[in-house]
């Protein structure tokens, strides 16, 4: 089985990545971080990952179950880099709990009707009833980065886009839903390794897109958009930044961000652990 997009990530690997990008690729170890900004060095050891885990998935059971017994509607919006481990994160809040009332909402692109609507109009159906949990993998948020970056949209239409996602979240949060988001944040030579190893292997590469590729040479514009939008949309709801490099590390800490907000029934602090600060936070880790 060939690779996709005519290899399109080796060849910029190959051509165009930096050659300090490049040269953190070629020699990377295992369990070695390739971000020489990340907080850590190593990734965090197997067993204690998957002991503070076991830990966690009992801590969202027990979470589940107080939102049906209440009547909760949480909405989690998960954004982030390409690569930075969205999906891998979302399994990992939903692997022991009943899909009938922890789903997933991951959209594909607008319909024809749905481009002729009101941009937030198709998110709305998917928003939580009483006693749900929906994950949204990739949100409203995709006119703030993605359509700005690829100009799938005008700059017209995302300055309007600006203008109203924060009363909009408003009118969730006003009724009643409780909203998190995070962005998930990778280093370069992170993603790239990532990258490489979907493009590589047969099993992934239906997670790569000519978007990924095609993004590969637009860091720099990705970074500029995620920052604006970071920065212009921090309010009423604010934004959980976690940095990914360690996927291990990631999930702990974006399962603590969701949980530590709650006082559930059961709730057991010692089992939930501290969020680690250098790995999530406010907006200000993305400056970092």
């Amino acid at each position: 089985m060939g690779k996709p997009f005519d290899a399109g990530i080796t060849r910029f690997f190959e051509e165009n990545a930096p050659d300090d990008m490049r040269a953190l690729v070629a020699g990377a170890k295992k369990g070695k971080i390739l971000n020489p900004d990340y907080p850590y060095t190593k990734r965090m050891d197997r067993e204690d990952y998957e002991e503070a885990i076991a830990a966690l998935q009992i801590e969202l059971v027990k979470f589940l179950a107080w939102v049906k017994e209440t009547g909760q509607r949480v909405a989690i919006v998960f954004e982030g880099r390409d690569a930075a481990g969205k999906g891998g994160t979302i399994k990992r809040f939903r692997e022991n709990l009943t899909p009938r009332s922890a789903r997933v909402v991951a959209l594909s692109k607008p319909s024809d009707r749905e481009a002729a609507s009101w941009y937030f109009q198709r998110y709305i159906a998917h928003l939580p009833a009483k006693g749900e949990i929906v994950f949204f993998d990739r949100s409203w948020y995709n006119r703030g980065v993605v359509e700005h970056v690829f100009e799938f949209c005008t700059p017209e239409q995302r300055e309007a886009w600006f203008e109203q996602v924060a009363p909009f979240e408003k009118l969730l949060t006003d009724d009643g839903v409780s909203l998190t988001k995070i962005w998930l944040n990778v280093g370069r030579a992170t993603q790239l390794k990532r990258f490489l190893d979907r493009e590589g292997d047969p099993l992934k590469q239906w997670k790569l897109s000519w978007i990924d590729v095609e993004g590969l040479n637009r860091w720099d514009a990705y970074s500029a958009a995620i920052g604006e939008t970071l920065e212009r949309t921090n309010a009423p709801c604010p934004w959980t930044v976690v940095r990914s490099d360690d996927k291990r590390r990631a999930r702990l800490n974006a399962i603590r961000a969701v949980l530590s907000q709650y006082d559930y029934a059961g709730r057991y602090d010692a089992a939930l652990g501290e969020i680690d600060g250098k790995i999530a936070g406010g907006t200000d880790l993305w400056h970092a």
